[in-house]
């Protein structure tokens, strides 16, 4: 948890200060969290430079690089137990974490705070009832205070549980929720579908705000000419995730063959991670044989620790591939081609917005040379610049809306 506060360029007639909680996972060992956050507060306080953000993650950690070490482990462990044991362990745990750490943490943050946000990220999912259960949580303390609860440009899964569809209804149910957005259409249908029948407030859209890192990161210097930043995901997430990608050792075996085949095509191949210690890991293990070429055109990226660092990563390229979503969104705002590898429907929702159905591939489909084809054509093609600024203006007049809702919200309480 942390306060924020940035400077605007623009002046403006000060206006009494408005107090604002925001819950998501910005500190998340995955960055793309900490990307998409660091720009919705950054884009907040640029329309409304009165508005004082409180940082709030849902997780209770309070910086970027705080990973729990048991992580991977709790993960393969779920994995293998059925569906109701895995349940029941998971409820379990997450039960006694908020107990002992989250409330108390969720109280301080809310404590003189005005309205809260949640969002963005993909939030509404139900991975062993993980986000359920927190932001359950989240809507308590905010109910308890009777604070106004705002919904912001997040993503919503259609894999809820009976147990998860109950905690999300409940929490809203006690909560004063005065606006609800989603980022995306399919996180739209799903969220009225499952709600709505509840007497929840249906939702509009606001666009993911990770759209506007080039609006708030500095862009990088090129890394060269046919530079491709190749992002490594553990096959164990994609799996988790309910990705499909055949079995882990022939997701290993076509990102052993893509890379080999990029650089033999003259690609310069940078391989890089969202910072998810899993996928650290995994290419620590594997980087030995995929950076071993004598010519040097394979090497690992310096790891990320934060935000700016991955940012540099995507907007110095001149082609993302990653699974991750957000490395293809940073991509994308700074208007680097990305190819998709399909492991979650959040991924093609992003692509078929941005109007790049095409180059989302399945890895289990696509070998190397068609994946040298499509890279050829994505570097040729580019991103189409008017689509690219009608979402990113998109994006930003979201958020000029959000400013204006929290402050009415905020006042009504006066």
């Amino acid at each position: 948890m942390d306060g924020v506060r940035h400077r605007t360029l623009f002046s403006h007639e000060p206006e009494r200060i408005v107090k604002v909680a925001i819950f998501n996972v910005k500190y998340s060992p995955n960055l793309g969290d900490g990307l998409l956050a660091e720009c919705l507060e950054r884009t907040l306080v640029r329309h409304d430079p009165d508005i004082r953000i409180v940082a709030v993650d849902l997780a209770g950690r309070g910086g970027y690089g705080e990973v729990n070490r048991y992580r991977g482990l709790m993960l393969r462990t779920l994995q293998r137990l059925p569906g109701f044991a895995r349940q029941l362990l998971s409820h379990t745990l997450l039960n006694l974490l908020s107990r002992v750490k989250l409330r108390a943490s969720f109280r301080r943050a809310v404590a003189d705070s005005d309205v809260v946000v949640i969002g963005g990220g993909n939030l509404f999912a139900d991975a062993d009832l993980n986000f359920p259960i927190k932001i359950g949580l989240a809507l308590d303390e905010a109910a308890r205070r009777r604070l106004p609860v705002t919904v912001y440009a997040v993503g919503v899964s259609d894999d809820w549980s009976a147990t998860g569809e109950r905690l999300f209804a409940d929490g809203f149910g006690a909560a004063e929720l005065v606006a609800a957005d989603v980022r995306d259409e399919r996180s739209q249908s799903v969220w009225n579908r499952r709600l709505v029948p509840y007497g929840i407030r249906a939702a509009g859209i606001a666009r993911d705000p990770g759209l506007l890192a080039s609006r708030c990161y500095p862009a990088a210097p090129a890394a060269g000419e046919r530079h491709v930043a190749f992002g490594i995901t553990d096959p164990l997430l994609v799996r988790y995730h309910g990705g499909e990608h055949g079995g882990d050792h022939m997701l290993t075996a076509w990102y052993t063959a893509a890379i080999g085949a990029l650089a033999d095509a003259g690609w310069s191949v940078t391989l890089f991670t969202n910072g998810s210690p899993e996928d650290a890991a995994f290419l620590a293990k594997h980087a030995p044989l995929w950076t071993s070429r004598p010519d040097g055109k394979v090497r690992m990226a310096p790891p990320s620790h934060e935000p700016a660092h991955l940012v540099r990563q995507l907007a110095s390229a001149q082609l993302v591939i990653a699974h991750r979503m957000h490395a293809c969104i940073g991509a994308y705002s700074f208007r680097v081609p990305a190819i998709g590898l399909r492991w979650d429907p959040k991924l093609d929702s992003f692509f078929q917005l941005s109007g790049r159905d095409e180059f989302i591939i399945d890895t289990t489909a696509t070998d190397a040379p068609a994946l040298l084809t499509l890279a050829e054509r994505a570097r040729n093609e580019g991103v189409a610049a008017d689509r690219h600024r009608e979402l990113l203006d998109a994006a930003s007049d979201s958020v000029a809306a959000l400013a204006v809702t929290l402050r009415k919200a905020a006042g009504s309480r006066r």
